[in-house]
């Protein structure tokens, strides 16, 4: 018997390579991703300018990011967006402002869809064989009411699946699906209901490393494992000429691994 819908997963047109520069921006769900990239040693940058939860704001950060990675992660987190009404302009943050100054709005599949593709058109200007990747976020957003959450859901997927429809380089990795259709299930969310729990959060991290890195870059995080778990200890005494003795000899073989795969 088959007691869960397991989503399926395509293998994208690239391989992530072993300490290979990534760039994530997007939703706090690209942070939680983004640092599990981090924790396995690989030289990531992680919303270099705060969290960024709809298209325009991503196009905002990629703009002022001068990233030269082969490859970006983009998430998805609503389509709704906040006008500072005295020059009509998409604001990333309001800054704890008063919220009569900012017009609420929600942008339209076609909306989405242009400023994800200005985000495209502009990494591949930088760099022509820019791979991106788009997730939408599994997190839900309460203050729009579970309905209207998933409406806009609903239109960042239809605009993720446009983005993917038009351009090569541009692969959807299906994070909400695997949340929301695979794990189903409030034993995998935080005590808010809201957010994906770190099991969550490991699990998606094992799709997306099973899938998109290369056979070099998985056996580099397995070599990683025991330098990290190694310098993860705890020591009684971390002034002790042992610990330092032993922590040295971490930090070498730490170096050696990455010489390896440099």
């Amino acid at each position: 018997m088959t007691f869960r819908t397991v989503v399926d997963i395509p293998r994208p047109p690239f391989l992530i390579e072993p300490l290979e520069e990534l760039l994530f921006v997007g939703s706090c769900f690209a942070d939680n991703i983004g640092r599990r990239f981090q924790e396995e040693r690989f030289p990531v940058v992680v919303n270099p300018f705060g969290v960024m939860y709809n298209p325009a704001s991503v196009l905002h950060t990629v703009q002022r990011c001068q990233s030269s990675a082969r490859i970006t992660f983009l998430t998805l987190g609503t389509n709704h967006v906040y006008r500072l009404k005295e020059t009509g302009q998409i604001v990333d943050n309001c800054q704890k402002r008063p919220q009569q100054l900012f017009q609420e709005e929600e942008l339209s599949v076609a909306a989405c869809t242009d400023y994800l593709q200005q985000t495209v058109d502009l990494l591949q200007e930088r760099r022509p064989d820019a791979q991106v990747v788009v997730t939408v976020s599994p997190i839900r957003y309460a203050k729009y009411g579970y309905h209207g959450s998933q409406l806009s859901k609903a239109t960042l997927l239809l605009a993720a699946h446009e983005l993917a429809r038009r351009n090569e380089g541009v692969t959807y990795f299906p994070a909400y699906e695997i949340v929301l259709d695979e794990l189903r299930d409030y034993r995998f969310y935080q005590p808010d209901m809201l957010h994906p729990s770190p099991q969550a959060v490991e699990y998606i991290w094992e799709q997306l490393s099973t899938h998109y890195l290369s056979p070099l870059a998985q056996q580099f995080v397995k070599d990683w494992q025991p330098i990290k778990a190694a310098l993860g200890h705890k020591p009684f005494q971390p002034d002790s000429d042992d610990y330092q003795q032993f922590l040295a000899q971490t930090r070498q073989k730490e170096k050696e691994l990455l010489a390896r795969y440099a």
